[in-house]
Formats: C-alpha cells, sequence, structure tokens
C-alpha cells in the first residue's frame, strides 16, 4: 500500500479529486490512502498567514519553510523503516514521466506532495530536507523537484493529482484487470461504441467495418496498424 500525503494551502482541492472515481474506490479497497495536510494547520501566527515578502525585493509572497517543514515533519516523523519520497512541485523539476510513474508505485510506501503556491517556498526548505535526508523530522526520506510539463499552473494542487493518479493507476487491482491500464494494451488512434451508425448535422458516420466484422485476427492487425504509442511510455 503506498499513503500519500499532499501539503496544500487548498485541502478542499485536493479531497475533491480523490474522494470519487478510481481512486476513491482504491482508498476503499486498501490500495492507497491519502492524507491532507493544510499548512495553516502549522503556523504559530494568530491570522493563519505563511506567506511573506521575498527577500531581496520583487513581486508576489513567498510560503514560509517552517509551517511546510512541520507539515512534512507530522507525515513522515518516525517512518525510519519506510521506503518514503518527498515531491516538490516546480516548475523548473524533472519532467514526470509514465516510467517515473511506474517506478514510484515500486519503490516507495510513502509519497509526500508538497504544493506550492504564489512565487514559491522558501528555498530552505529543500536545503534542509535534501542536507539531512529527512533526519531532522525525525523520519528518513529523499526529497526532489518534479514537474509534470513545460508549462506553469496556479498551484501544485494539479500537479500533484497528477502524479497522483498516474502512480496509483499502476498498483495491481486498482483498475480490476492489469490489462486496463493503456499501456499495457493496444490503444487505438480511433475507438468506437454504439451507435454502429451516427447522423449528426446531416451527416452519416459509420464505425469501420473491419471493427464491426467479429474476425479478431483482422481487427488485432487494424489496432496493430493504428495503435497509439503517444507519450505514455518515455
Amino acid at each position: 500500500m503506498i499513503t500519500y500525503h499532499i501539503i496544500t494551502l487548498f485541502p478542499e482541492i485536493v479531497r475533491a479529486y480523490t474522494d470519487v472515481s478510481i481512486i476513491g474506490r482504491a482508498q476503499e479497497r486498501k490500495k492507497i490512502k491519502v492524507r491532507v495536510y493544510n499548512t495553516r494547520d502549522f503556523t504559530r501566527d494568530k491570522h493563519k498567514r505563511i506567506d511573506g515578502r521575498p527577500y531581496g525585493g520583487g513581486p508576489g509572497m513567498v510560503m514560509q519553510a517552517e509551517p511546510i517543514l512541520k507539515a512534512v515533519k507530522k507525515a513522515i516523523g518516525g517512518k525510519k523503516n519506510k521506503k518514503v519520497k518527498i515531491v516538490l512541485l516546480s516548475p523548473n523539476g524533472k519532467q514526470f514521466t509514465n516510467k517515473t510513474a511506474l517506478d514510484f508505485s515500486k519503490k516507495y510506501t510513502d509519497i509526500v506532495f508538497i504544493a506550492g503556491r504564489y512565487e514559491g517556498i522558501d528555498a530552505r526548505v529543500k536545503k534542509i530536507l535534501s542536507a539531512q535526508g529527512g533526519s531532522a523530522l525525525g523520519g528518513k526520506a529523499s526529497i526532489e523537484e518534479w514537474s509534470v510539463g513545460p508549462y506553469i499552473v496556479t498551484g501544485g494542487e494539479l500537479p500533484s493529482l497528477i502524479m497522483l493518479d498516474a502512480i496509483t493507476r499502476q498498483i495491481s487491482g486498482v483498475l480490476g484487470k492489469d490489462e486496463s491500464v493503456e499501456e499495457k494494451r493496444i490503444a487505438g488512434k480511433e475507438v468506437y461504441t454504439r451507435p454502429e451508425s451516427l447522423v449528426f448535422a446531416g451527416k452519416k458516420y459509420i464505425v469501420p467495418k473491419v471493427l464491426r466484422s467479429g474476425h479478431h485476427e483482422k481487427i488485432e492487425k487494424y489496432r496493430r496498424k493504428n495503435k497509439k504509442l503517444s507519450t505514455l511510455i518515455q
């Protein structure tokens, strides 16, 4: 079982996704656990502020180190015998791929996602966790920066959920049948379902004859010819 720990300013964003559909069912089946930590719960500021102006000037605000470090300690404190990965979501991080998802699903028992906001996170978070390997937090872990694509989004919640989803799909039994994982089956460029004949805007669109033939060998050949490798395996 993998336990995901998501450190965020917006727990409601995370729960809206993780508590339903495949990820929700994976929790019900005890394949994964999802624990969410509100960064504001770890600040000493009476107004629950967790950000400050950047040293050296510049626009925006920076998330403070202490609340994040305390949240990470809450998540992994004492997990010395666990295989823990701390993921810092960053546009400067390594590119996450489906191969990464498979590797993570096999290597780690706990994955901590730090979802940043604003102009970013105080750099001392990474320095402390990198230098001490999580030992300062009562556990043992490695930290890396990861990115889900060559673009910028408002916060780290969506990238966290993308990684969580991709990793969870690799866990045996989550999708019911292992063949359901796209990279383990032939995914055609074109897929169809009923009705066989669709009329829309005055034009008729029919499912290719070979897919209606019932001839398994020809269907397999058609799908292989039109298979989509995309970027699932990198």
